[in-house]
């Protein structure tokens, strides 16, 4: 297995060499960008979309393995925001069903960026409230290509609301999955993925540049503090 991340078209590559193809189902998450699943579409197999760990917005492992069936050939786990996935139970799964695993989305990147983009996320850890900070699995590293927390109130309403007023306090933020893959015009499908569609209903992106100074990164703490109580008081 290589695990690494891999552009949409060697991502399609690797399911060709896999003996991956009609008929097949290609188990992929739905939350994030969705070229496990268009990957799966251009060698003639089907997407099939699992719901997520609420955790570490990665595809869930359980969720995986109940929906493994006989057209079963491959699972994508996407190593998402830069938390990798729970590649270890991903495999016992493969290798218990005899399955291709292939992980994408994990990106190499100067160790300094990576060092300072995580010292900068450690900050925000320590100082936001009123947020739902990122949650980091045991024994993994995180990178924090996005720094995504979740906003608490009443779902997307006022997510959005907390995101246009950051804004207008000069904080950059964006909602990093506004519609779940499944969700999609192009991949719709009628099933319920609980914790996918919470995520894209409540998360927001904070910015966590490497190159952000230590002021910058006080008034992302100081503009979500004080919001967070006032979404505190209305929910």
């Amino acid at each position: 297995m290589r695990d690494m991340g891999t552009p949409a078209d060697e991502l399609r590559r690797e399911l060709t060499e896999s003996g991956v193809g009609p008929g097949d189902e290609v188990i992929v998450p739905s939350y994030g960008t969705p070229d496990a699943a268009e990957a799966a579409l251009l060698v003639g197999a089907r997407p099939v979309f699992v719901d997520m760990d609420a955790d570490t917005f990665c595809i869930s492992p359980a969720a995986v393995a109940a929906a493994v069936t006989s057209r079963t050939a491959a699972v994508v786990p996407v190593h998402t925001f830069g938390h990798p996935a729970d590649m270890p139970s991903l495999l016992e799964i493969g290798a218990r069903h005899g399955l291709r695993v292939i992980g994408y989305g994990g990106v190499e990147e100067p160790a300094g960026e990576t060092i300072r983009r995580q010292a900068n996320a450690a900050y925000l850890d320590g100082k936001l409230r009123g947020v739902l900070t990122p949650r980091v699995a045991l024994g993994v590293e995180h990178t924090y290509q996005q720094y995504v927390v979740r906003v608490p109130g009443n779902g997307r309403p006022d997510r959005d609301a907390f995101a246009r007023a950051l804004r207008s306090r000069g904080v950059a933020c964006h909602v990093p999955v506004p519609t779940p893959v499944h969700r999609t015009q192009r991949f719709w499908r009628d099933l319920r993925l609980p914790a996918t569609e919470r995520a894209a209903d409540e998360c927001l992106a904070l910015p966590v540049d490497a190159g952000m100074s230590r002021r910058e990164l006080q008034r992302v703490v100081s503009a979500c503090n004080a919001l967070g109580g006032l979404l505190r008081s209305v929910a």
